[in-house]
């Protein structure tokens, strides 16, 4: 009798546990949002026999759980390239990343033989790495893909929206391995590496643009083989938008704006000046007039003394 006083029987075990699932059940489907509940437990003491004790469990709310970012709600277009050309941006950008590190787009040492700025009086919105025809091109960030087709000046190309809003595209690809509306992950297979469309040798031509946008490549990233993204929160002037600001043949200084009151006194940085190239014009004639240099000129515009002038062609007089 005494072994039965202290020592409860399977039966009466279980009993409690049926007891317990129940009650748990029962609050559950009745509050999701209550943050425990309390249960009177019956539990055996030695010498006091079967004794009444309250135990508090804690409860997760499902509601706690963050919804899926949906980035297909805002200018998703399969069809164009740029689906916000219609639209205007309010500066300074703001992005946010939740990594640390991008995957290379080539399973190479990066070697850029273009950077994004100024070229041949042309602006070059990305960054030129170098590979050969065949070469396995991969995405730089986990996202979605928007575009995957052919397309005039890129050939071959594929864009990802990720999930900060940020787009990746990779130009001049000799076979394109994915589809509109895949999902993908960082480092993922996207298409051989080419020499399509407007392209002289075989090379892959990155940009990287937030909501039509055009961005520094190497303002966001660190294109050394550490593959580092340079702020988990960055601010973007239009000084980084925009390729006047930049020679395609220099590293550009990166200092990353990391708060909005240092982006909007960065905001006012003063415009570049342009000459719009005429008939009759040359180098020396153009220096001249400006107060400047044909050394100067040529460097800022990353030409060669000896190099043709178009008409219409755009040079920067000043940075």
């Amino acid at each position: 009798m005494l072994i039965r006083l202290f020592f409860p029987s399977m039966k009466y075990i279980f009993f409690c546990i049926a007891i317990l699932c129940s009650t748990l059940l029962t609050f559950a489907q009745e509050d999701s949002l209550t943050s425990s509940i309390k249960i009177d437990l019956p539990t055996a003491k030695f010498n006091k026999g079967v004794l009444i004790e309250a135990i508090e469990i804690p409860l997760v709310s499902i509601t706690e759980i963050a919804p899926a970012i949906d980035i297909k709600s805002d200018h998703w277009d399969t069809t164009v390239y740029n689906p916000y050309r219609n639209t205007f941006q309010q500066f300074p950008l703001e992005l946010t990343f939740t990594d640390s590190t991008y995957a290379s787009p080539v399973p190479h040492i990066k070697v850029v033989t273009s950077r994004y700025g100024w070229r041949r009086g042309r602006p070059h919105k990305g960054i030129d790495i170098d590979l050969v025809t065949g070469d396995s091109v991969v995405s730089v960030l986990e996202g979605i893909v928007r575009y995957a087709k052919y397309t005039n000046g890129f050939g071959n190309a594929v864009v990802v929206r990720h999930y900060n809003g940020l787009e990746s595209t990779y130009a001049h690809l000799s076979h394109i391995g994915v589809k509109a509306n895949d999902s993908i992950k960082k480092g993922q297979y996207l298409g051989k590496g080419g020499n399509t469309g407007n392209s002289r040798g075989s090379h892959l031509h990155l940009e990287l643009t937030y909501k039509g946008e055009s961005i520094h490549p190497e303002y966001l990233f660190d294109f050394s083989p550490k593959n580092e993204i340079r702020e988990k929160q960055v601010w973007v002037t239009q000084k980084w938008t925009h390729a006047r600001f930049h020679n395609s043949k220099l590293a550009s200084k990166v200092q990353v704006i990391k708060s909005a009151d240092e982006a909007a006194l960065l905001s006012l940085t003063k415009q570049p000046k342009f000459y719009v190239v005429k008939k009759g014009d040359t180098l020396y004639g153009i220096s001249r007039r400006n107060n400047m240099s044909v050394a100067a000129l040529c460097h800022t515009n990353a030409i060669k003394q000896n190099a043709p002038l178009k008409i219409g062609q755009k040079l920067v007089l000043e940075l």
